[in-house]
């Protein structure tokens, strides 16, 4: 019970923060809101173990985001006309690495498919079933 009062309460708090267009594009089609808080905390557990501080080559952060993905998170605010920009420092930023996956399903996982987010993630947009599939794994243990 205390987990799941601690998730909804870290629900709640990232929605207060997300830029408005990132929670209207996190919406499915029956305009529900998806909540993607058990698969971000599952990444950062299997990523960094929650240390915003951690680098493994080019991937730093919590959430391991490689300049690659802030390059694209940049292409994606700008085909949607916003201002905001990521810098390469925001990947050290819970709160920022958290709005830059949110802004990599919105735009590329219109479905919400936990799945695809979770390989894509780790694999890239053509990410392999195969050569995911160990931290495919390890993420939903981490769910569970």
């Amino acid at each position: 019970m205390k987990r799941f009062v601690k998730l909804v309460s870290l629900s709640l708090s990232i929605l207060t923060l997300m830029p408005l267009s990132v929670g209207a594009a996190t919406r499915n089609e029956s305009s529900a809101p998806f909540d993607w808080t058990p698969v971000m905390e599952a990444i950062i557990q299997v990523e960094s173990g929650g240390n915003p501080r951690a680098v493994s080559g080019n991937s730093v952060g919590v959430m391991q985001i490689t300049p690659i993905c802030v390059k694209e998170c940049n292409k994606i605010l700008k085909k949607l006309g916003r201002d905001l920009r990521y810098t390469m420092n925001d990947r050290y930023d819970v709160k920022k690495s958290k709005e830059m996956f949110l802004l990599i399903q919105s735009y590329h996982n219109k479905t919400n498919n936990v799945e695809k987010a979770i390989r894509s993630w780790n694999g890239g947009p053509r990410y392999s079933v195969k050569a995911t599939n160990r931290y495919y794994q390890k993420v939903m243990r981490c769910i569970k």
